[in-house]
Order: C-alpha cells, then sequence, then structure tokens
C-alpha cells in the first residue's frame, strides 16, 4: 500500500494542480506527451486551452490535443480537434500539417469495404483539399497514394455489388453496377474485373433469354471485350477476356447470325 501510495503521489505530482500557472500546467502537458501517455496528455491539454486561450501556450495546446488523440488512435476526436486547429489558427504555422493529419485521421477510420464508407468518401474529400491547397507540400504525393487507395475501395464495394447481382442471376443490376464501376473507377484494378464480368453476364444473359433477345445480348459481349480491348490492351485479364468472347461469338454463328448484324441489333435497342 505504501508503494501505491507513493507511485499515486509521483502521478498527481506530474498532473495538473489547482494553482498551476499556465507555464507549468503546459510543461506538465508536454512531458506527459513525451513520454507516451496520450490520454492523461489529452485531459491536460484540454486544461492548458482553457486557461489559456489567446495565448500562444493555447494555440499550441489545441494542436498537441489533436496530436495526443492521434497518437491514441481515437481518430474522430483527432480529426474534430485538427478541425479546430484549423479553424482558430488559419495563419498558424501548423496548419497544413494539421489539414494534412484530419485527412489521415479520416483515412485511418475508414473500415473494409463492405461496410459504410462514409469516412472513406470523407477523407477523400480532405487529401483533395489539401493537395489544392498546398500544391507544393512534400505530402502531395503521399497524399495523391491514400486517395488511390481509398478509391481502389470504393471500387472494390461497387464491384462486389455488381458480383452478386450476377451470382443470384440479376443480369440487368449486375451490368448497372460493373459499368458503374468502370465509370467511376477507370484507373483501378477492379474496372479491369467489372468489365470482364460484365461479358461474362451478357453472355450468361443472352444464355437465359428467350431466342428473339439473345443475338443483341451476345453481341452486347462482344462490344464489352471490344471496350476492354480499347481501355486495357495489355489488362492482366485479357485472356479471360478471350475466351468469353469467343464463346459469345461462337453461340452466335451457332444462330447463324452475323456478329455485325448483332451490333446493329445492340445499337438499335440502345436507342
Amino acid at each position: 500500500m505504501l508503494i501505491f501510495g507513493v507511485l499515486a503521489s509521483c502521478k498527481n505530482e506530474r498532473l495538473i494542480q489547482r494553482g498551476d500557472t499556465l507555464p507549468v500546467a503546459y510543461k506538465k502537458a508536454m512531458a506527459l506527451f513525451q513520454s507516451g501517455e496520450f490520454g492523461d496528455a489529452a485531459q491536460a491539454f484540454e486544461t492548458v486551452i482553457s486557461i489559456g486561450r489567446g495565448t500562444d501556450y493555447g494555440q499550441s495546446a489545441q494542436y498537441l490535443l489533436a496530436q495526443s488523440y492521434f497518437n491514441d488512435e481515437r481518430f474522430l476526436l483527432a480529426a474534430s480537434e485538427y478541425k479546430r486547429y484549423i479553424t482558430l489558427f488559419p495563419r498558424a504555422e501548423k496548419r497544413d500539417e494539421a489539414q494534412y493529419k484530419e485527412a489521415l485521421s479520416y483515412f485511418k477510420l475508414s473500415p473494409r469495404y463492405k461496410l459504410d464508407q462514409e469516412y472513406t468518401h470523407t477523407a477523400i474529400e480532405k487529401f483533395r483539399l489539401y493537395i489544392s491547397r498546398y500544391p507544393e507540400s512534400v505530402k502531395v504525393e503521399e497524399a495523391a497514394s491514400y486517395i488511390n487507395k481509398l478509391r481502389a475501395k470504393l471500387a472494390k464495394k461497387m464491384y462486389f455489388a455488381a458480383d452478386l447481382y450476377r451470382r443470384i442471376d440479376s443480369y440487368e443490376a449486375a451490368i448497372i453496377y460493373y459499368d458503374l464501376t468502370i465509370e467511376r473507377f477507370p484507373g483501378t484494378v477492379w474496372a479491369q474485373r467489372a468489365l470482364l464480368h460484365e461479358i461474362e453476364t451478357y453472355i450468361a444473359y443472352a444464355d437465359h433469354s428467350v431466342l428473339s433477345k439473345q443475338p443483341e445480348r451476345y453481341g452486347e459481349a462482344i462490344e464489352a471485350y471490344e471496350k476492354f480491348i480499347q481501355l486495357f490492351p495489355n489488362g492482366k485479364y485479357r485472356d479471360e477476356a478471350e475466351e468469353y468472347v469467343d464463346e459469345a461469338r461462337s453461340a452466335l454463328a451457332a444462330l447463324d447470325i452475323p456478329e455485325e448484324e448483332a451490333a446493329a441489333d445492340t445499337a438499335d435497342a440502345e436507342k
């Protein structure tokens, strides 16, 4: 009990006490931060902010409060405090760093692709804002890399939504979502996969269609393949795409309908 009492007394001395001056309170908060006690440091910096508004100590404490939350992996609180710092001190030296860390906080909050992607969208928006405001920053390339990762996650989510529709034979819905994946995320591997499976989906759709609709849908499979070659001439899924288009062409040949006529039917249907 004596040991615990001594330890508690030592810790209490390191925490901000009633009557501590602003410089002393700030020094104690910094000591907690530097020793990695980020939860206690956050509380201490909140105290410094409350008694040091309008001072350099208060400004520095606001930034370090956000840093404490970030280092403690309390990213939503960190993002909020970085934003507060940016708003309160628009000309501060660390404003650009705070804006970057706000975006990074939302990146950390971005969940796996199957879950709601609100924080993913927010992170992309924040990184883009950072790049537009600080185009000369050394962190621009890194910010762009984070955007690419986040966009790939959104593409993956949309691709798997399409894939689910395909697996339950909802062909039209699958094609819509594959198209959205290709249109919105053209630079990702998921766009390639979406276009590959769009070819496959058109073939399955044709196979399960009435005879009069089959030529049009096999023709759409062939058009999707041609789009794949145009967009991804050296794509990693090209061999699979060629296997699917051979299947579509063989099916058309069995119907005894020229490929050009099927393409014309597809164009008429689109009109």
